[in-house]
């Protein structure tokens, strides 16, 4: 629970609108991410994978 809520107020403090690469939300948010042939799956520390296909 504890790193939920850190996440939580992280993003939080964030502006809403992502424009620039940001570093330090990647090493927050995302654990890894796994690239194959026809697409790539990135896994969120929450647990959260998403495939993306384009």
């Amino acid at each position: 629970m504890k790193r939920i809520k850190e996440l939580q107020d992280f993003i939080g403090q964030q502006a809403t609108e992502v424009t620039d690469f940001d570093e330090e939300i990647v090493r927050r948010l995302i654990e890894k991410v796994t690239v194959f042939a026809d697409h790539f799956t990135v896994e969120f520390k929450s647990g959260v994978s998403v495939d993306i296909t384009e």
